[in-house]
């Protein structure tokens, strides 16, 4: 396993691993009217929003294979796409939120730990074959689409990102209120 001085896989190995445990505790105390409840902050339920938590790490398996591709582009490439992304803003808001709300009915409490499950083990598997070369390559990002998105990230960010973007919403959830 290769370590670069910003980045250690096996901290991001933990952190999935952390966050893998996490989600499964939330999911497993929580009754359906917590899940149906409100969140702090969101419009989303808690069970929407554990859901959009899930995305999160659903959309990192597929930002690192575009993150090799637009690093091996012109920059300027990269960051003409990254600006006509952010033009889209507000497109991309509404189908984040309406996409989460139809992906907790599609992958709902029930199914969202094992789907969670899978996606992790995928994870893991694709940092273990990572290089430090790999792990370095960066595109530049839309950042005014999540306030976890730099202008420019690596893949090695990519892969934190998620569990930035988990522990973030986990303070919106309101399971135990």
């Amino acid at each position: 396993m290769v370590s670069t001085p910003d980045f250690d896989p096996e901290v991001v190995h933990a952190e999935l691993e952390r966050v893998r445990a996490d989600f499964h505790d939330l999911l497993g105390a929580a009754d359906a009217e917590a899940l149906a409840r409100r969140t702090d902050g969101t419009r989303w339920t808690n069970e929407e929003l554990l859901f959009h938590m899930l995305f999160g790490y659903l959309i990192v398996r597929s930002l690192l294979p575009l993150v090799r591709l637009f690093s091996r582009l012109p920059a300027r490439v990269g960051r003409s796409y990254s600006r006509l992304l952010d033009v889209a803003t507000w497109p991309f808001d509404q189908a984040n939120y309406f996409g989460s709300v139809a992906g907790s009915r599609v992958f709902d409490h029930r199914r969202m730990a094992a789907k969670m499950d899978r996606t992790v083990a995928a994870l893991h598997r694709s940092l273990d074959r990572e290089t430090e070369q790999s792990l370095n390559a960066a595109m530049h990002f839309p950042a005014r689409w999540d306030p976890f998105f730099r202008a420019t990230m690596t893949v090695g960010e990519v892969y934190r990102y998620a569990t930035q973007h988990y522990d973030f919403h986990h303070n919106q959830l309101t399971l135990g209120d």
